[in-house]
C-alpha cells in the first residue's frame, strides 16, 4: 500500500530559473515522510521520537514550476531489524509526469540511550502494510 501526499509549489521554492531548486524536493520528502509517521500512528511528539534520517537521496527526472500541484507516494521498499528505507516518487498532479525519485533510510532510535534499537513488533507491523519489494 502507498500512502499519497499532495504539495502545492510555492514561489519561494523556485530559482532563477524558474523551476523548483533542488533543495526544494528534500522539503517534499520531509513533509512526505512526516504524514507518512502520522498515517501508520507515530505523531510528530518529539518528546517521544524514535527515529532519525541516516541517509536521505533524490535523483531529478523532469521539472516542477511555480503554482503546480505535485503528489508525493511514499512506499516501504525495505524492512529491517533496526531500520527500514522508504522509497518516494513525485509526480506533476496534472500530467502524471514523473518529475523525481527519493529514498531515505530511517533508524530506529533510542535517543535517552543514543543508540540504535530493534524496530518494535508495532512498527515492523505497520510498515508491512506499506511494503513494496522494489524489482
Amino acid at each position: 500500500m502507498e500512502h499519497q501526499t499532495t504539495v502545492n509549489v510555492r514561489f519561494c521554492e523556485t530559482d532563477a530559473l524558474g523551476h523548483v531548486n533542488n533543495t526544494s524536493y528534500f522539503i517534499y520528502l520531509e513533509e512526505a515522510r512526516v504524514l507518512f509517521f502520522e498515517e501508520i500512528g507515530y505523531s510528530m511528539d518529539t518528546n517521544g521520537w524514535q527515529f532519525i534520517l541516516a541517509s536521505t537521496k533524490c535523483d531529478f527526472i523532469g521539472q516542477a514550476f511555480f503554482n503546480q500541484k505535485l503528489i508525493i507516494t511514499t512506499e516501504v521498499s525495505k524492512i529491517g531489524t533496526k531500520s527500514f528505507h522508504l522509497s518516494h516518487s513525485i509526480h506533476n498532479k496534472d500530467t502524471e509526469e514523473l518529475i523525481a525519485r527519493g529514498e531515505a533510510i530511517i533508524v530506529y532510535f533510542n535517543f535517552d540511550l543514543q543508540k540504535s534499537m530493534p524496530l518494535s513488533t508495532e512498527l515492523k507491523s505497520a510498515l508491512e502494510e506499506h511494503y513494496r519489494a522494489l524489482t
